[in-house]
């Protein structure tokens, strides 16, 4: 049979049929010629290349780690330092993967023809990446640090001839950032922007109100009016800007009040007497509308959340020794936890949600609380006798303390407000 030249023939059949992979042959087969420049090479049209030197048993060998170290600080900064559970899940992928590459199409190791290696566990995959979810999360508080509070006060000032009485009020810090403390039978003010103290009995009297017949241990001021609070058992409402002594008077309590403390919004006032009763009062009202009785011993200690409306805190004496939060919305009674000792005075932070409580008897120290877990922030400790009195700084971020060690100390303990925050 003969069969014309195609390299050489443009256009010619062959005489006789011939199949398709014949003439693809013939044509990449080398033929002479008697003119070089004649010759020209015609491709198929697919290349095939040749896999008869390959060795395709080398795609399922397993290779050990390199022992490079660039190879090593690639793998680690590509998927993190490497830890026995990544070497596990890693070769259990790969044996997976070759025994599923091993298993006929259609047999139940293949599982699915187009897949061409079994997935990586979930556990496997948790593992791989716990390290460097568990550092790049957002959610992650890892690096938060708990706020530091200093243990010594930043100032310490002497309080000669001050009263050991659990059931008086001797400390107050105003809204013109000066402090007021009782000593004896004269009260003394110290401006902490000056850092001077001046005698208030030299100062100017501008008013005497009467109506109580014993020794008043108690003061509260709202925007309208001062209340008090007796040893003869009644409130009183005093309005400077009227002629009389007072406006109204309250008379629920059965023994001496000596806890007053206005709510924030000045529509509702709580009295702690020592008759174990905590009562709470409208604004105009002559009858509590609320009355809790769970405390078993007097009721000194009183505050007000800034953050949450009707939200009270109360702390009772050495035989209660609790701090319990109300609900004045609903009468509802919230939480309770145990001091272990007296609770004197108690005061609601205005920056974060937080308050302190000051304590007698056993500690003699001061507890900053987070609310509502009630997890210690902190405790300051210096008082050598029960930390009686307790004032908060116009701006929310300083107490002052005072007891019976004649001591008055000023701790630097909240943040600054969230509105007063440079950036």
């Amino acid at each position: 049979m003969s069969m014309e030249n195609p390299a050489t023939t443009s256009g010619s059949t062959p005489s006789t049929p011939t199949s398709t992979s014949d003439s693809r042959l013939s044509a990449l087969r080398p033929h002479p010629s008697s003119s070089p420049a004649a010759t020209h090479t015609v491709y198929g049209d697919r290349f095939i290349p040749c896999r008869a030197r390959s060795n395709l048993a080398l795609f399922d060998l397993d290779t050990p780690p390199s022992s490079s170290p660039y190879c090593t600080l690639l793998s680690a900064a590509l998927f993190g330092p490497a830890t026995p559970d990544r070497v596990t899940s890693s070769a259990t992928a790969c044996s997976s993967s070759s025994s599923s590459a091993a298993s006929p199409v259609g047999t139940p190791g293949s599982g699915n023809i187009f897949r061409f290696k079994d997935e990586v566990p979930r556990r496997a995959k948790r593992a791989l990446f716990a390290d460097r979810d568990e550092e790049d999360s957002p959610f992650t508080t890892r690096g938060v640090r708990p706020r530091k509070i200093p243990r010594s006060p930043y100032k310490m000032l002497d309080a000669p001839e001050m009263q050991d009485d659990f059931y008086r009020n001797l400390l107050d810090w105003s809204s013109h950032d000066v402090l007021a403390v009782g000593l004896g039978n004269r009260v003394y003010l110290w401006n902490a922007s000056r850092d001077k103290i001046w005698d208030v009995s030299r100062c100017k009297r501008t008013r005497t109100m009467e109506g109580h017949s014993m020794r008043v241990g108690a003061l509260a001021w709202n925007s309208s009016f001062c209340s008090s609070g007796s040893r003869d058992k009644s409130i009183l409402h005093h309005d400077i800007r009227a002629q009389e002594d007072y406006v109204s008077k309250l008379t629920a309590h059965k023994f001496e009040v000596c806890g007053l403390k206005w709510s924030y919004d000045d529509r509702q006032l709580a009295s702690g007497g020592n008759d174990k009763r905590l009562f709470v009062w409208n604004s105009h009202s002559v009858q509590p509308v609320q009355k809790y009785t769970e405390h078993r011993a007097a009721v000194k200690a009183i505050a007000w959340s800034p953050h949450q409306h009707g939200l009270l805190a109360s702390g009772g004496g050495t035989k209660d020794g609790c701090i319990r939060f109300w609900n004045t919305t609903t009468s509802a009674h919230l939480s309770c936890i145990d001091t272990g000792s007296q609770v004197c005075n108690l005061v609601w932070s205005k920056n974060v949600n937080e308050l302190v409580s000051t304590h007698g008897d056993s500690q003699d120290q001061v507890f900053v609380w987070r609310y509502p877990t009630m997890s210690k922030v902190g405790t300051l400790t210096g008082h050598t006798n029960r930390v009686l009195h307790l004032a908060l700084s116009p701006d929310g971020q300083n107490i002052a303390t005072c007891g019976g060690d004649e001591t008055l100390r000023i701790w630097n303990v909240f943040p600054p407000s969230k509105s007063h925050v440079r950036i």
